[in-house]
């Protein structure tokens, strides 16, 4: 007993020390490429914004944008204030140039992007400068769609991304881990989804004032989104067992959350890497929140159809899985009662 319990507590080979640092060291290079590489190489890539004004001074606007700043926006032209005030309430685009009025005015959604509407900013102020000799002038800047004014620099909604990611990872994990039955897992998720939401709505909405809009509306798209997580986790934990949680978390959190651009704007990250943001849970429920909770629910189809699409997902994999592991189950039984009747 003695020499057993002396060989259990023994230390460790160094080689086993040296493949553990070399495990972490990988980690943390990770996780920190996948959250920095996207901060410090963000920048403004085909942003949808409108100009509008008379047709030579738009001409001339959009000539010298695509000369000092190529690919960096995507420009509708219109010709009053009103239109494009009204692209910028649908969410077709994220800010304007108005130029009706003989001398540039900037028109910014911050309740859209604080980080665009910014740079707007910048860019309006260039214009000027750039028609007016001498000091840089003041530029007139109105937001149109503005955050709340408990919360004008939208510090809640981006302290609510990783949430949205971790509570539908998190229910994954605990419904996996104490819950018995495909059904009641799948059933328990979509219950988390709600209460998740009602709360998450409560404390955002009621209590810090980071949000706008309709209550139940923002508790939908919060549920959607923790749906949507907890969902396709869960059917990678059945089709996968515990490789299928590795695979899941590590998608959501070091592709989905980095890439989502709820803290800035998916056009402010590099290359495509914010079209495919935009095509995961994270991504796709940041946006729909801010549609939900300050653009009246305009934009919200590409969101919704991305979150139906996990749900449907996670679902479709939770059924292969069960019916895989009914097989197998139903396969070791036949192989059994052979042996049984030998024994016998």
């Amino acid at each position: 007993m003695a020499e057993t319990a002396t060989a259990s507590t023994s230390p460790s080979p160094w080689p086993v020390v040296a493949r553990a640092v070399a495990l972490l060291t990988v980690i943390i290079a990770v996780l920190l490429t996948a959250f920095a590489w996207p901060a410090v190489n963000s920048s403004v890539h085909n942003v949808p914004i409108a100009v509008a004004g008379p047709a030579a001074a738009t001409d001339q606007v959009v000539a010298a944008l695509d000369q000092r700043m190529p690919d960096s926006f995507e420009i509708t032209r219109v010709e009053t204030t009103a239109e494009a005030e009204k692209l910028i309430r649908d969410r077709e685009v994220d800010g304007a140039i108005d130029l009706s009025s003989g001398k540039p005015q900037i028109l910014t959604a911050t309740a859209a992007s604080a980080a665009i509407a910014q740079t707007l900013q910048g860019v309006g102020a260039a214009l000027s400068q750039g028609q007016t000799a001498g000091a840089n002038p003041a530029v007139a800047v109105r937001d149109v769609v503005p955050l709340t004014a408990d919360d004008p620099r939208g510090t809640g909604m981006g302290a609510a991304a990783l949430p949205l990611v971790m509570g539908g990872m998190f229910a994954a994990i605990l419904l996996t881990n104490l819950v018995k039955g495909r059904v009641r897992r799948i059933v328990g998720a979509f219950s988390f989804a709600i209460t998740g939401g009602l709360v998450m709505t409560a404390i955002l909405q009621v209590w810090l004032g980071s949000l706008d809009g309709n209550f139940f509306a923002n508790t939908g798209a919060i549920a959607l989104t923790v749906a949507a997580t907890s969902l396709t986790i869960l059917g990678l934990e059945s089709l996968l067992g515990v490789a299928g949680f590795g695979i899941g978390a590590a998608t959501m959190m070091l592709i989905g959350n980095p890439l989502s651009g709820n803290t800035s704007s998916p056009e402010m990250l590099p290359g495509w890497t914010g079209a495919i943001g935009q095509l995961m849970p994270p991504g796709a429920g940041g946006q729909l929140l801010r549609s939900t909770a300050f653009f009246d629910g305009h934009g919200i189809a590409h969101s919704v159809i991305v979150l139906v699409a996990g749900l449907a997902l996670g679902a479709v994999l939770s059924l292969v899985g069960h019916h895989r592991s009914r097989r197998a189950t139903a396969g070791q039984n036949a192989t059994a009662e052979p042996a049984a009747l030998v024994n016998a």
